[in-house]
């Protein structure tokens, strides 16, 4: 925690636009920023922080030798299309976008300035790029997770609630990876005595039915596949969980931060900052088609004491001993 207070510190610090004089700002490099969160997201902050952190360690300042535009679009899909072609208007040498949320609309946008993800699920399945080690046009960054790690999900699942047999499986029905996370999910489960039931996420109401009449049976628990849409909907999944008391395994941290019980996923602080080295090759010159798309390199346990205990859940202590972050 103390790390991530430290750089969501660095980030409100340094984050935001500064009056600062205009011949000092001559020749300085722009770089746009476009988020699907709201400005006080403690997450994105913090990821944010990262990546400013990165690229000052690279010689990169604001209001010297750089400037930075931050469009906080939340998560509407209008919101996001009308700051992608903002941004783009003010062609920036480089944009950093997060998740296929945004990477759509920015390449709407433009076809020429150089995009940088430091999170998407599947890059390919989704026509950002031609191929991981040569993406061939303006864009390029890391991936979100291999199709590996979502077999991880349900293990955690019946490690930390050892009487779910049924599963629904929350999955992006937007993406492709959606479809290749469940069918980890599904070659696994069988050994795990747990029965797999996919849930395509399209829109609150679709999940709340759907929650609601799989929670209708015993022994049921949840695992949250990644995606923009359920990343969207974290607020609902999460009360939907704690209210039908269903175990529930998510993709990503931010998940328990806001009361869910268990997460494994990337380290999103650390993606951040693997993308400041991206943005520094970019306007050092090279092409992002150049550039290979990257796995991540660091993931995250997190755990949710409070919501254990709400569940009746006992967390086994070896489970604890793994755990990169517990919340109490």
């Amino acid at each position: 925690m103390k790390r991530r207070e430290f750089v969501a510190g660095l980030a409100g610090a340094v984050a935001w636009p500064l009056a600062v004089p205009a011949q000092q700002m001559e020749g300085a490099r722009r770089i746009g920023i476009l988020l699907p969160a709201s400005a006080d997201d403690s997450d994105f902050q913090t990821r944010v922080g990262a990546f400013l952190q990165g690229l000052a360690l690279l010689g990169w300042t604001i209001g010297r030798n750089m400037r930075v535009d931050i469009r906080w679009a939340s998560s509407n899909a209008a919101s996001i299309r009308r700051h992608a072609a903002d941004l783009a208007a003010l062609a920036p040498d480089v944009i950093l976008a997060h998740g296929a949320s945004t990477i759509g609309p920015m390449l709407d946008a433009t076809r020429v300035v150089p995009i940088v993800f430091p999170v998407v699920s599947d890059p390919v399945a989704a026509g950002y790029v031609n191929t991981l080690a040569l993406p061939g046009g303006n864009v390029t960054g890391f991936m979100q997770f291999e199709f590996s790690l979502s077999g991880k999900w349900v293990e955690l699942l019946k490690q930390i609630a050892p009487g779910v047999t049924r599963a629904a499986v929350l999955r992006d029905a937007a993406q492709g990876s959606g479809t290749s996370q469940f069918a980890v999910i599904q070659a696994l489960a069988p050994s795990l005595n747990i029965e797999v039931t996919p849930v395509n996420v399209h829109d609150a109401d679709d999940i709340a039915r759907a929650v609601e009449a799989f929670a209708r049976s015993t022994n049921g628990g949840l695992v949250v596949t990644g995606g923009a849409r359920p990343g969207l909907h974290r607020d609902l999944i999460v009360t939907l969980a704690a209210r039908h008391r269903l175990p529930a395994v998510y993709y990503e941290r931010f998940f328990v931060a806001a009361g869910g019980l268990i997460a494994y996923g990337p380290d999103y602080v650390d993606q951040y900052r693997r993308a400041a080295g991206y943005v520094d090759r970019i306007l050092r010159g090279e092409k992002p088609g150049e550039l290979p798309v990257l796995a991540p390199s660091k993931y995250e346990l997190t755990i949710n004491l409070k919501t254990a205990a709400a569940l009746g859940l006992t967390v086994p202590p070896s489970l604890l001993a793994r755990a990169d972050e517990v919340i109490e």
